[in-house]
């Protein structure tokens, strides 16, 4: 990155850092200003005149008019907008469809439009404006990036709409920004196979001595880059020596030529290399570039589980969770390092929260930003520029605190990822806290784990399903399991009164090394792109891990129900 890009993207970025926190000393009417005005761009759209948008003055007529509507209500407009119909959620006309992962259920589509973009854009900046002055504070400098992402997109629709995932819109659309920060030519993320496209990217981001920032979607994609690394060292580091590009790999021949135009050899960086490689044994990032700034990716629900492997590879390398967003809307802008609590997003959608006693009403009533309460959960409802209103995402949040009026929330689960034996209701959420207490008890780490439900029993056990990282062994699985029943007792008390006679004891699975990595294979192949893979840690689907092999199983009344030299398939 050239001097004068970098001093006008800070400049740009902290500009819109101070006008959003500037923004959230006057919450309600910031909030308002957005909603009325959103109201009357869309107004005479098909689903405005529906709802009446026209008439509406006011937050609270809003509410009072317009129903909180699922999904499926606007999936009927968006195959029609799909197929090029105009103005019928949006008045501008759409130029993208992001379509979500499809982790909880069927993937959805959602209409972008420009309004759209820029509304999301203001929290990108805003977040970025924090970054900077963090970095600032802690002494590290910004510059180049490395993000593994796919560029490409996932088809084109019949109305010709481009569609694929939100991180790909955004890639495409911002790639003149992108290509002045990554670490490499901007054809590197058009490569179609994950792992040579992963591979690429590290090979160029080796070149370079002052890599600063680490990034992927979500903390595992975090991991699955750092376990590239290691494992494709030697490769890597004898392509820097020879300028070419593994012949192995799975490459498009015209990207390969291309890129080998640009890839040449740099001898010494790999004699660097190969000496930390023969002196550590592994090679980690923060060994490969010792002065890595910081790691930007998702924080809060499952991350945390992730999160707790990243000293290993980063050392003490501060984390970034820069927007808490996904396809349908952009919630959060975070501020500082290693939290994660974000500012409420006031300039990228009207929110509304649904608290706790209201979720299994008809028709709850919400509460406003500035009505939320610290320490409480809430349903978050989005009115956002894609031209879905109240639109329930299914995410559930805390409120942490707050930045001036703004509340600061942190994601914590996604509704309908409940498992139930009766009618416990455990959350992602509480497994992760209880697999957390366990790493720090047994000073164990896991490569994953999912709580699932035994087959064809009601009530059903809990299946604690996990795989030990390299090198771990557990020594006293009988002892794992009893306090995995402790914690989920104490953190999940519903759990602990149904315990008491109505669910029938956990058990505890070791499963093969490599079954999590199948399991994200068949992620793929269902058609999961890779940049948004995420795995349940609950999971009420009995045949989630069907075909993986078992190790051994325990359970709380025997030492061992099964241990099977030849292993078990379930």
């Amino acid at each position: 990155m050239t001097s004068l890009s970098s001093s006008l993207l800070t400049a740009y970025a902290t500009y819109h850092k101070v006008r959003f926190a500037r923004k959230t000393l006057q919450v309600y009417s910031v909030q308002e200003r957005f909603l009325l005005n959103l109201l009357q761009a869309h107004k005479n759209t098909e689903m405005g005149k529906k709802l009446g948008l026209s008439t509406i003055k006011t937050i609270e007529q809003f509410r009072e008019q317009v129903p909180i509507l699922p999904y499926e209500s606007y999936a009927p407009y968006v195959d029609r907008i799909s197929k090029g119909e105009k103005n019928v959620l949006n008045p501008e006309p759409v130029i993208y469809i992001n379509l979500t992962s499809g982790s909880t259920g069927n993937k959805k589509q959602v209409p972008v439009t420009r309004s759209f973009q820029a509304s999301l854009r203001r929290a990108d900046l805003a977040s970025m404006g924090f970054a900077l002055k963090l970095l600032q504070q802690r002494g590290l400098k910004f510059g180049k990036v490395l993000l593994p992402n796919s560029a490409n997109l996932q088809g084109i629709t019949s109305g010709g709409i481009p569609y694929g995932p939100v991180s790909v819109g955004s890639i495409r659309k911002g790639q003149f920004l992108f290509e002045q920060i990554f670490v490499y030519p901007f054809a590197a993320l058009k490569i179609a196979d994950s792992l040579a496209r992963h591979y690429v990217c590290l090979l160029f981001a080796l070149r370079n001595r002052d890599l600063r920032g680490f990034t992927a979607n979500f903390p595992m994609l975090v991991l699955r880059t750092c376990g590239y690394l290691e494992d494709y060292a030697e490769d890597l580091i004898n392509d820097l020596e020879t300028g070419a590009i593994a012949s192995w790999l799975k490459l498009e021949p015209h990207i390969r030529v291309s890129l080998e135009r640009k890839l040449l050899p740099v001898p010494g960086r790999a004699a660097e290399l190969r000496e930390i490689l023969k002196t550590e044994g592994k090679l980690t990032p923060k060994q490969a570039w010792s002065g890595l700034s910081y790691v930007l990716t998702a924080q809060g629900g499952t991350s945390d589980f992730y999160l707790q492997h990243f000293p290993h590879y980063f050392g003490d390398t501060p984390v970034f969770g820069g927007v808490y967003g996904s396809a349908e809307a952009t919630f959060s802008v975070y501020h500082n390092f290693n939290s994660e609590a974000g500012i409420l997003a006031v300039e990228s959608g009207f929110f509304e929260f649904i608290p706790q006693e209201q979720w299994e009403v008809e028709n709850p009533k919400t509460l406003l930003a500035t009505e939320v309460e610290i320490h409480k959960l809430y349903r978050i409802l989005v009115t956002s520029y894609s031209g879905f209103y109240r639109y329930d995402i299914g995410d559930v949040v805390e409120v942490l605190g707050f930045y001036n009026q703004a509340p600061l929330i942190a994601f914590r689960y996604r509704r309908g990822g409940l498992l139930s034996s009766t009618t416990e209701k455990t959350t992602e959420c509480h497994v992760i806290q209880v697999m957390e207490a366990l790493h720090k008890e047994f000073n164990l780490r896991l490569d994953d784990f999912c709580i699932t439900l035994s087959e064809q029993e009601f009530p059903a056990h809990y299946i604690v399903n996990i795989e030990l990282a390299a090198g771990e062994t557990l020594s006293n699985p009988q002892g794992f399991l009893n306090r995995f029943e402790y914690w989920l007792t104490q953190i999940n008390t519903p759990y602990g009164t149904v315990r008491d006679g109505q669910v029938p004891s956990p058990r505890l699975r070791i499963l093969q090394a490599g079954s999590f990595d199948l399991v994200r294979q068949r992620q793929i192949k269902r058609g999961m792109p890779d940049s948004q893979l995420k795995l349940p840690h609950i999971s009420e689907d009995r045949s989630f891990l069907a075909e993986l092999t078992v190790e051994y199983e325990v359970n709380l009344s025997n030492e061992y129900v099964n241990q099977i030299p030849d292993s078990l398939v379930f």
